[in-house]
């Protein structure tokens, strides 16, 4: 008579459930974003366009100081020259943070991480927190690699900024933090509409075309609607003094949170009631 075998699971492992842990589809999440071509093509632009920007800013500011006017002199600020390349960087973390969802509806591999994982709001979370994690940690060494690399490039008799000065570690920080954030807001809106050249044409238009359009208002109405926009909260962001027309740092990144938050939960929301 045939003898049949059954396997005895190794000691210590934990037996199979059916519903992954959180932890394994972080795991999952973090193996997908790292595996992407895209990923790294995207954080490689978001790196040169920052610190590159900023570096070609302060070498023009050397090589034109001395046709700055002494108004111009006294309210020029070295951080915000030296970190004007997040206005270029934020298309390169909204295009990833687009990617990190579109890419598995365009080649079908959404429907492979739903049948692994039912959970619809545990997969759009730990998508999140995985596209978060590593936005803000590159965001973070970039901006500073920006700030010190402007900063050497500032020759007397242009003053450079240091990391101690007033308002200068909050204005580094804080555009690391921006572009984290704006990444998340990306992702949220990718969520939501699904198909790539869409969603990046959606979020070109929130970030640039609005601005444009708003300029066909009068100035009281784009005075009392500019500080709403992503664009105006960068610049303050970045800026270790910030005009009156704008919010203060702090109350632009946490609109700017409310925001992303917003899209993350619309996101959900449909994530949840979609066919895949």
């Amino acid at each position: 008579m045939p003898t049949t075998t059954v396997p005895v699971p190794a000691a210590g492992a934990p037996p199979a459930t059916g519903h992954p842990s959180p932890a394994g589809v972080l795991r999952s999440e973090w193996t997908k974003l790292r595996s992407v071509r895209s990923t790294v093509w995207s954080l490689l632009a978001l790196a040169v366009v920052t610190v590159g920007m900023g570096a070609l800013i302060c070498v023009a500011v050397n090589n034109r100081w001395s046709t700055f006017g002494p108004l111009e002199r006294l309210h020029f600020d070295p951080t915000s020259r030296s970190l004007r390349g997040i206005f270029l960087a934020q298309l390169a973390i909204g295009v990833l943070g687009i990617l990190a969802i579109t890419s598995e509806y365009g080649t079908g591999m959404i429907r492979a991480t739903l049948a692994a994982v039912p959970n619809r709001p545990l997969v759009l979370a730990a998508k999140a927190a995985v596209f978060g994690a590593v936005a803000l940690v590159v965001s973070e060494v970039v901006t500073f690699a920006a700030f010190l690399v402007g900063q050497s490039l500032l020759t007397s008799p242009v003053p450079h900024a240091t990391l101690g000065q007033p308002g200068v570690l909050r204005a580094v920080a804080g555009s690391g933090l921006y572009l984290a954030v704006l990444g998340l807001l990306a992702l949220g809106l990718g969520s939501i509409i699904r198909h790539t050249a869409g969603a990046i044409s959606t979020f070109v238009a929130l970030l640039l075309i609005l601005p444009l359009l708003l300029q066909a208002f009068p100035a009281s109405v784009q005075t009392s609607v500019s500080k709403f926009l992503p664009l105006t909260i960068a610049s303050s962001m970045i800026s270790v003094h910030p005009t009156t027309d704008a919010f203060s740092p702090w109350v632009g990144f946490g609109l700017l949170c409310v925001y992303a938050a917003a899209f993350l939960v619309v996101a959900g929301a449909l994530f949840v009631r979609r066919d895949a």
